[in-house]
């Protein structure tokens, strides 16, 4: 049975991610700094073959002790998905050292010390898959997310040093950039008045956010050894043509009918 690795997996796409999987049929492991029973039981009670493992990703000792166990179990993973990361909004200008560092923390580090200690598994059997979640703030500018917006384009880059590294030894690198998401991130974010539903939407050509399931569905198109073979190195946007659309919201509007 092929494993997935899937972190950020309590909730959101990270559990939409692991869910899928497990109807795939992988033995998913899930990973979070939030508790996983909850997740865990609602995926075995639908048949799902899943584990959990409480802990922080910017951890190298957790990180570490995640990679030994999977290899002590199964060998080692054939995917791992880099889903955990958080979001912050305030301006360039009031954006302290600590908050910086903490973005950067979860959403860069944790994923290259994920790569790092999961790689070497998939390396050694010259076969694996590697997604990570970066953002269409990976792919451009987005205001008041100086930290965020870094991190997402560092993500992407980590991805093309590794996808060029390793895809002559069997491992795969990509990334999905998503628009913005439905989760409990987006509420989150949304309840600081930052945005609203109408901004997102009047933005993006084909008018509503994204799900969960567009994204997972993007996630393991890209980890599948058979459907993406050749595929190697891209961060393909999953943003309903957010990233594509150069017109302004008025004109989009009126496409609408």
């Amino acid at each position: 049975m092929k494993v997935a690795v899937v972190t950020g997996a309590a909730q959101g796409v990270g559990f939409e991610t692991s869910q899928l999987f497990a109807t795939l049929g992988y033995h998913v492991v899930m990973t979070d700094v939030q508790p996983l029973d909850g997740p865990v039981a609602c995926l075995r009670a639908g048949g799902g073959q899943v584990e959990g493992m409480v802990g922080d990703v910017s951890s190298e000792a957790f990180v570490e002790s995640l990679a030994s166990r999977v290899a002590q179990a199964h060998g080692a993973a054939d995917v791992l998905v880099n889903n955990a990361g958080i979001s912050m909004i305030q301006p360039a200008e009031d954006t302290t050292a600590d908050q910086w560092q903490r973005v950067m923390n979860v959403n860069l580090l944790g994923p290259f010390l994920l790569c790092k200690h999961f790689g070497r598994q998939m390396l050694a059997r010259r076969s694996g898959s590697i997604v990570n979640v970066a953002s269409v703030a990976g792919l451009g500018g987005v205001i008041h997310r100086a930290a965020y917006n870094a991190s997402k384009h560092g993500l992407i880059g980590l991805t093309r040093t590794l996808a060029g590294e390793w895809g002559g030894r069997g491992v795969r690198v990509n990334a999905v950039c998503p628009g913005w998401i439905k989760t409990e991130m987006d509420i989150k974010d949304m309840g600081s008045g930052a945005y609203t539903d109408d901004d997102i939407i009047d933005r993006v050509p084909m008018a509503r956010f994204a799900s969960p399931a567009d994204v997972a569905a993007a996630i393991a198109f890209l980890a599948d050894h058979q459907s993406s073979a050749f595929v190697n190195g891209v961060s393909l946007p999953v943003d309903g043509g957010w990233t594509g659309d150069a017109s302004w919201d008025a004109l989009r509007r009126k496409t609408r009918g």
